[in-house]
């Protein structure tokens, strides 16, 4: 029998798996299972990254700087301070590498994104799961769960797969209830959804203890290209750039990513479009007697009577054609996870719903 066995921890890891994209027989399936931009990523991203091509037989800078000035002049932050990685996990995983390992302990919420667990598991620590409070995040459970060995706390706000958020005066009791040894991580991926937030970032600017992760695979329509940042105190970003690796993003994903950061006026036109259709496929589904929490981010989820029923319907929608997420993976077995696709796609999806309902009554 061979004696090379991988770290502790990591045969514990269920590989992750993302949303399904197609649907055998059929041409023209509509994918509504990953939370991508219907509307795609801004034409001045395309352009930046046809460009760039040409010069892919060149290493790209190690430093990210002109994309770290880009997203600082966007959102008014240090890009001393900002570290990018390939989407936001891999700033997760980061974290988890400098900040974890055997002996110590990474909270989540029971229904917070998996990558926090695997992230967890793969740097040896220990993952501490604690309940939420009707799908929102609990920050009283949090603070219960914290120990000696807790050395990360993981909170998305917009959380997934839930969609709902807890407000900002939480956040702040929370990182003040921390202890000094651990590192509160606020996970922004859904932040562009919400009107006037932040995503943690004043926080960030007043505490040691905070760090925030965002991305450009959502709002911004570049996840083919797995872009994402982090924001942290300075002596958090300079461990984070000894461990990344240095050309970690490719020539064509920084030009993308900096072009689609400066293109305001696409990021606030799919904003407002993904704020409304997302209200009229919430509206929908409860006429349809299918409950939602109000979503803050770029889907919603779906409650059924139970998970026979979540299951049956998720089979009904894959025979008309329309992918969603199941996300009983998350504790949620009950639930559909739906992405605000286009007006056509919404109004499919919503409708083909209604006959599941009709026709199950």
């Amino acid at each position: 029998m061979s004696q090379i066995t991988p770290q502790p921890g990591i045969l514990e890891i269920a590989p992750y798996k993302g949303g399904e994209s197609r649907i055998e027989g059929v041409a023209d399936a509509i994918k509504l299972s990953s939370n991508e931009n219907p509307f795609g990523p801004p034409p001045a991203a395309v352009e930046a990254a046809r460009a760039a091509a040409a010069r892919m037989h060149r290493y790209p800078p190690t430093d990210h700087a002109a994309l770290r000035e880009a997203i600082a002049e966007t959102h008014g932050l240090e890009a001393a301070r900002i570290t990018c990685g390939v989407g936001s996990d891999e700033i997760i995983s980061l974290l988890c590498q400098c900040y974890a390992g055997p002996g110590t302990e990474v909270i989540h919420t029971e229904h917070g994104f998996s990558m926090y667990r695997i992230s967890a598991l793969a740097a040896g620590a220990t993952p501490v799961e604690v309940p939420e409070r009707a799908r929102h995040t609990d920050v009283d459970a949090i603070l219960a769960a914290v120990t000696p060995a807790t050395r990360l706390v993981f909170v998305a706000n917009p959380n997934n797969p839930t969609g709902t958020m807890i407000p900002e005066a939480e956040m702040t009791r929370l990182a003040e209830g921390l202890p000094g040894h651990v590192l509160l991580v606020l996970d922004g991926a859904y932040a562009e959804y919400v009107d006037g937030f932040d995503g943690g970032a004043a926080l960030v600017d007043t505490r040691e203890n905070v760090v925030m992760t965002r991305t450009f695979s959502k709002l911004y329509g570049l996840g083919g290209l797995r872009v994402g940042w982090g924001y942290a105190p300075e002596a958090i970003t300079e461990v984070l750039n000894r461990v990344r690796g240095p050309f970690n993003l490719s020539t064509i994903a920084l030009a993308a990513a900096q072009a689609a950061v400066r293109d305001r006026p696409f990021v606030e036109r799919c904003a407002a479009d993904n704020a409304r259709l997302r209200d009229w496929l919430r509206d929908a589904l409860e006429a349809h007697g299918v409950a939602c929490d109000p979503s803050h981010a770029n889907f919603v989820l779906a409650r059924f009577a139970d998970a026979s029923e979540a299951d049956a319907c998720d089979a009904f929608l894959r025979q008309e054609g329309l992918i969603v997420r199941r996300v009983a993976g998350y504790g949620l077995p009950e639930c559909l996870r739906i992405t605000v696709g286009d007006e056509s796609a919404c109004r499919r999806v919503a409708h083909a719903i209604g006959r599941f309902k009709a026709e199950a009554a």
